[in-house]
């Protein structure tokens, strides 16, 4: 029991720790004040579906945004490139959110102090315990309360790239889901405009 466990055991966690915090903080400042800096990136396409979720996921600050701005990606490309745009803007989405998503992971990781007293936090690393991938799946098919479910997965040490992995699919499968939605019911309620 060295200086190697102490290392392990106390300052990587902290470590980790502090690294989210910094990221939520840069986040928060560069777009939570002001977010029409995050609405411009719309203007991007793909690239800019990607970035929107990919912030959008790493903080708990801005997870509202993410599924309309994306929405309105996919209705402006839809009538260009039909259902191929709305679709590519599913998948980077989802990349961008399985990336976003690490940060809850790393606040597990370094420790469930943050969380432990939260009953919607035990019920949720209770069944990452039992049914691990599943839940994950499941959760990430869901808009809200997923930080809490990658919390649970880092205190209980589920495998990294398989979390990204699970993630990934579940959110590319929501967001594909609601961007084509978006995308269809515009390009039917259109001609009713005049």
């Amino acid at each position: 029991m060295g200086k190697g466990y102490w290392l392990k055991k106390n300052f990587i966690p902290i470590l980790t720790l502090l690294f989210v915090i910094a990221i939520t903080v840069g986040i928060y400042l560069f777009f939570g004040r002001h977010p029409e800096r995050l609405l411009e990136l719309k203007h991007y396409a793909y690239w800019g579906a990607f970035l929107i979720s990919l912030i959008g996921n790493a903080t708990v600050i801005l997870p509202g945004a993410v599924l309309p701005m994306l929405s309105t990606i996919g209705v402006v490309l839809y009538p260009v490139t039909g259902p191929v745009g709305p679709i590519i803007v599913g998948l980077v989405g989802g990349a961008g959110a399985a990336i976003g998503e690490i940060t809850g992971y790393m606040v597990g990781y370094s420790g469930r102090g943050v969380v432990e007293r939260v009953k919607l936090y035990n019920r949720l690393a209770e069944w990452v315990r039992r049914w691990g991938a599943l839940t994950i799946f499941i959760l990430s098919l869901v808009p809200f309360f997923f930080d809490l479910a990658g919390i649970a997965a880092g205190v209980l040490r589920f495998p990294l790239w398989k979390f990204i992995l699970v993630c990934w699919l579940g959110r590319t499968i929501l967001y594909v889901g609601i961007v084509l939605a978006a995308g269809w019911g515009w390009e039917m309620v259109l001609p009713y405009l005049g």
